[in-house]
């Protein structure tokens, strides 16, 4: 084993939640983990909904950047595998996960290119809290077993990635994509 992997594996048993944590920390965590995944959605709604072209190119641009992300994230998942904590086996898992490939987090990965992609689109404040909101994500994560500190880096590192190349394209594809989306959405919810 690397040093890096012992690096993660001990960063990830100082994190982990052990049988004397308390029952709040289980369930804030647990929240933080799998229910906050909501707020990303409602937000790019909320911006093309609530808002006219400038705030319908900001949501186009974060949802590129969403997909960007996942995209980049399959591909690590396919050409690397890399345990989760409970299969190796080590620390606590106190939710359930499937037995597949840590690194990188989806949730994390999701929650970074959202939060980063809006901020940078112009959406501050919105942008920045979910970008905080990241940070409890990721730590709720390994807190709760289910991935390393490492995934959570991994997961940052994408995101900054997918939002240099979409950043990079937008220009090229903003004005056609928003007319299109623009025209689904009249002929929708008009």
């Amino acid at each position: 084993m690397n040093s890096l992997e012992l690096l993660n594996r001990s960063w990830f048993l100082s994190l982990n939640a052990g049988p004397g944590t308390p029952a709040g920390w289980i369930t804030f965590a647990t929240f933080c983990a799998q229910y906050t995944l909501y707020i990303i959605p409602l937000t790019l709604l909320g911006q093309w909904f609530l808002g006219g072209k400038a705030r319908h190119q900001r949501a186009l641009f974060s949802l590129v950047t969403i997909l960007m992300a996942l995209g980049l994230e399959f591909i690590c998942t396919a050409i690397w595998f890399h345990p989760r904590p409970f299969m190796v086996p080590l620390g606590h898992t106190w939710i359930y996960h499937a037995s597949d490939t840590s690194f990188p987090s989806d949730h994390a990965t999701l929650f970074f290119s959202a939060g980063l992609s809006l901020f940078l689109a112009g959406a501050r404040t919105g942008g920045g809290l979910i970008l905080l909101l990241s940070l409890f994500v990721a730590w709720s994560r390994v807190f709760l077993g289910v991935h390393f500190p490492l995934d959570m880096a991994g997961a940052a590192l994408v995101s900054v990635l997918a939002c240099l190349l979409v950043r990079h394209l937008w220009p090229l594809m903003k004005e056609k994509l928003t007319s299109v989306c623009e025209y689904i959405s009249t002929r929708l919810f008009s």
